[in-house]
């Protein structure tokens, strides 16, 4: 089966429910943003090695695997915004358990549970941010939503830096602001989208196949973000910069994530195939991972080109998001939003791992080469469903 068609969805933006999905994700985003250097500084002063604390935070990209499958089935049992709400409270207490939870092998089940409900969430919001927006603004929509997240990402670290790690006060913070993320659900309720199955209902994992240029397009940020902001303070020191260059360097990265998400969005409402423009995305990426090496020697120019490629390149989610939410509706699209996000943890998984070994075994350049590899390999498989399409 392929899917070419657009679905014929409503020309309204339902403001009210897309509101509620995008403010109570981005409040989830602060919390989250919040929370894992909380976590990590914590199991410092308890005394456990960095290996051990990677260990467990790796765990969430395995736990974002395994709830991927929950959300549909959960959706159409309990609602959208009910399953929405249940998962913001798993979450808060999962966070509070870490504050009690006195070994570590705790911190395990309690890893797991609090990114399967997180995993939950994302996939049902983005799938309520793609229902409520028209099509000829969804990308625009999409935009605003990862800006806005992007936003609550950043303003994690601020409030950490304000709360610090000792006693309850921070994650007394984390639950309040966990509490407020549930109260837009509560108020958009009733006008959360039903998923009823279809006749055919099949597994969701058949959606990455389906719709292969936006599965494998934040396949491919999920490895870029994940490895590249990892171990890309270790690439900076081996080509000579400081500790705090690098820094303010992958700062530059996130200023583009921010900054470049809403014209790149609206730019993608008026394309006709956005599959051209996540080629385009793509290609941006692999062209600035070649360029790196040759502006290493400048500061300025590093920063401007990590600048754009940072928001290009994080530009592959929020249109991957569009072009599913462009091709699929109602249960289907609920799946697809399922595969989406596993593909995403799937990226955070093999990113750092395949980038990691191309450093030891290239040095410096097999950062770069890594990144192009995933880049590279994406653009032939656009080509190739952008030729197929031409010969069909």
């Amino acid at each position: 089966m392929t899917v070419d068609t657009q679905p014929q969805g409503d020309e309204r933006v339902h403001w009210l429910p897309m509101v509620a999905a995008i403010s109570s994700i981005s409040v989830v985003g602060i919390a989250i943003g919040l929370g894992m250097p909380l976590l990590s500084v914590i199991l410092e002063t308890r005394g456990h090695s960095a290996s051990m604390i990677g260990l467990n935070t790796a765990v969430a990209g395995v736990a974002s695997i395994a709830g991927a499958p929950l959300a549909t089935p959960l959706a159409m049992r309990f609602g959208v915004a009910w399953t929405m709400i249940a998962m913001i409270a798993t979450g808060a207490l999962a966070f509070v358990g870490f504050h009690f939870a006195p070994d570590f092998w705790m911190w395990f089940p309690l890893r797991v549970v609090l990114h399967i409900a997180l995993t939950v969430l994302f996939i049902l919001s983005e799938f309520w941010i793609s229902t409520s927006a028209p099509p000829h603004r969804r990308g625009l929509v999409l935009g605003i939503y990862a800006t806005v997240l992007s936003l609550g990402f950043a303003a994690g670290p601020w409030l950490f830096a304000h709360l610090g790690s000792s006693g309850f006060r921070p994650f007394g913070v984390i639950i309040a602001l966990v509490t407020l993320a549930a109260i837009p659900v509560l108020a958009a309720r009733n006008e959360s989208p039903t998923i009823v199955a279809d006749s055919e209902t099949s597994h969701f994992l058949r959606y990455i196949w389906l719709v292969p240029t936006a599965t494998f397009a934040v396949l491919v940020f999920g490895a870029v973000e994940t490895g590249g902001f990892a171990l890309f303070p270790i690439y900076g020191s081996r080509i000579g910069y400081s500790e705090a260059d690098a820094a303010l360097l992958l700062t530059m990265i996130g200023l583009g994530n921010v900054l470049l998400q809403i014209p790149i969005g609206m730019i993608s409402d008026r394309v006709s195939d956005r599959r051209y423009l996540l080629l385009a995305c793509a290609t941006v990426g692999l062209v600035g991972t070649i360029f790196m090496p040759f502006f290493a020697a400048n500061w300025h120019l590093m920063a401007a080109l990590l600048f754009v490629w940072g928001g290009v390149v994080a530009a592959m989610y929020t249109i991957g998001l569009a072009h599913l939410g462009s091709q699929l509706s109602g249960h289907e699209l609920a799946s697809a939003n399922a595969a989406f996000v596993l593909c995403y943890g799937v990226g955070m998984v093999l990113g750092p791992q395949a980038i990691g070994i191309g450093m030891d075994s290239f040095g410096p350049s097999g950062f770069g080469w890594s990144l192009g590899l995933f880049f590279g390999a994406y653009i032939a498989l656009v080509c190739f469903r952008l030729v197929r399409k031409l010969l069909l």
